[in-house]
């Protein structure tokens, strides 16, 4: 039966006078594919021919999927717009995209509209009818930057199961994928320069389990780390599914796995860091790099084989939660503040970032960090993410630099999704479907020349608590779907949005899912295999603050 439930919910759809009524896809359907179009249908044919058991061989007619690249349409909806139309005597199905990303979206729509039985690998139920809807659908996004980050450094992700992410993002309509590749917990990125990364860096001894208050300890070595070849493989994959990567280097703090590999990076006059090994629990850590030439040296090493395999304009540098006191106890970094003539340890840390802003500039690229960048003055350029809430990023933006907006109180998944007692290790604040379904990226109050300079928003996955691919979809999901909405969709204000049709949508949406095999949190609550009592967690009660 045909599906009109999409999710996110396009511009317009509409039916031709109202009627209802629909067409089939059967053995006649083929695939007509102009100038441009070859890859969304090479998509098409193993997604949807795997689903249905349909040749869909190239063809024209009445019974085509007509793909096309409209100059009228990208005029229209821009490059990542499309008009899809089942409403054309001509072909079966219409589909004009403003650009390659556009007819990829496109095609996703056309996927939801045949059912949540089209998310299957094979079918199900052999020589049933595939109905499509008379319908016609034009769309376009609200933002362009519409990401999800995940942290492998953590917990690490398998090769396949980044894959995996990848595909379900694409079928939410997102096209940012912020790969957090290093932090004190584990360097997941292989640097052929510097093999002990992950030699060393890559592994740790052992894990806490829950929060870090937790006294239960997981004794198993946790690690992994993904091969230049692995990376390229991703990076190739996102790109035919219209995603960016924009990898993350952390630095100067989140680095004690790259410090236990190479001690030297460390602040050694005040820290036996000989002694370091890489990080077992969770929180901000003291160990952060030493302010030496040598270290930059390394990192620019480091950045020169991460820029040949991210071809993205951002690079990410994080800047976040570097604590202080090494510096401020280090007669290196005390005459290093003198020398430089930055002031103080803020000043040291915006020395850090300036250093790689201009770095990666001078190689085309830009520089994106979390907001703590702002402290000891923002590089001209740099580009921010808000994480600690709106203010980093109002500040950023009415100063005119560029913002992904992804405050924690908001959309940090790995932030509870209800207050009950049965919730698999509750951190931070309560987050429902509804309430993200509810997020605003553009604050209220920020002017229009500042709301130009937000390139758009993120949901942030942080992976202390979440051990395996299961944890990490119960987290994800189906937040990631109200998400993708705001992100994607032309929406009133958060208390005039038609929450009540967006849970109806979701009805259909949760059988797309299970047919992809996503072990989303059901509405009802945990089931039993989902549950993990007695893992400590660390739950903040009320409403989130808006900062």
């Amino acid at each position: 039966m045909a599906d009109t439930d999409l999710v996110p919910a396009p511009l317009t759809a509409r039916t031709e006078g109202g009627a209802p009524g629909s067409l089939s896809l059967d053995e006649r359907t083929t695939l007509d594919a102009g100038p441009g179009t070859e890859a969304t249908a090479r998509w098409l044919r193993a997604v949807l021919g795997a689903a249905t058991g349909l040749p869909f061989a190239d063809g024209t007619g009445p019974h085509a999927i007509r793909l096309r690249l409209s100059p009228e349409t990208e005029e229209a909806y821009g490059p990542e717009g499309y008009r899809l139309s089942t409403e054309d005597p001509e072909a079966a199905v219409t589909l004009d995209g403003g650009g390659p990303a556009g007819l990829f979206w496109g095609a996703q729509t056309l996927r939801q509209l045949l059912g949540p039985d089209a998310y299957r690998r094979a079918p199900v139920r052999p020589g049933a009818d595939w109905d499509l809807p008379y319908v016609t659908v034009a769309d376009r996004p609200r933002f362009g930057w519409r990401g999800l980050l995940l942290d492998v450094a953590r917990h690490f992700t398998a090769k396949e199961d980044v894959l995996r992410l990848l595909d379900l993002m694409a079928a939410h309509k997102l096209n940012v994928f912020h790969f957090h590749l290093t932090d004190d917990q584990g360097w997941r990125i292989e640097i052929r320069r510097h093999p002990r990364l992950t030699e060393v860096g890559a592994w740790r001894a052992r894990s806490k389990r829950g929060h870090r208050a937790s006294p239960l300890w997981d004794d198993t070595p946790h690690g992994g780390y993904y091969t230049q070849d692995d990376i390229r493989e991703i990076v190739a994959y996102a790109a035919e599914r219209h995603i960016t990567v924009v990898p993350e280097i952390d630095l100067p703090g989140h680095s004690q796995a790259a410090i236990a590999a190479y001690p030297w990076l460390g602040n050694t006059d005040v820290v036996d860091t000989a002694a370091l090994a890489v990080w077992d629990t969770w929180g901000v850590n003291p160990n952060v790099l030493a302010p030496t030439e040598e270290v930059l040296r390394f990192y620019e090493g480091v950045f020169e084989e991460v820029l040949e395999l991210f071809p993205g304009t951002f690079v990410h540098v994080g800047g976040d939660e570097c604590p202080k006191d090494q510096w401020k106890e280090s007669p290196a970094a005390q005459a290093r503040i003198a020398e430089l003539g930055v002031g103080d340890e803020d000043g040291l840390q915006s020395w850090f970032i300036r250093h790689f802003d201009r770095w990666l500039a001078d190689r085309g690229r830009r520089l994106i960090g979390w907001d703590e960048i702002l402290e000891g003055g923002l590089a001209e350029g740099a580009a921010v993410s808000s994480w600690r809430g709106y203010g980093g990023g109002i500040a950023a933006a009415e100063a005119g630099h560029d913002v992904v907006m992804c405050p924690e109180q908001q959309v940090y998944l790995d932030h509870r999704q209800d207050g009950g007692a049965d919730e698999p290790v509750p951190i931070g604040f309560v987050r429902t479907l509804t309430d993200v379904y509810r997020f605003e990226p553009v604050p209220p109050g920020l002017s229009e020349a500042a709301a130009r300079h937000v390139l758009g928003t993120q949901a942030n996955v942080w992976t202390e608590v979440m051990e395996d691919r299961d944890r990490v979809d119960y987290q994800v999901f189906p937040r990631l779907a109200a998400f993708a909405e705001v992100a994607w969709s032309a929406l009133p204000a958060p208390d005039e949005r038609d929450t009540a049709g967006f849970l109806r949508r979701m009805e259909t949406h949760y059988r797309r899912l299970d047919a992809l095999g996503v072990a989303y949190r059901p509405p009802a609550g945990p089931a039993p295999w989902q549950r993990r009592p007695g893992l400590l967690g660390r739950p903040i009660d009320g409403p989130p603050p808006i900062v």
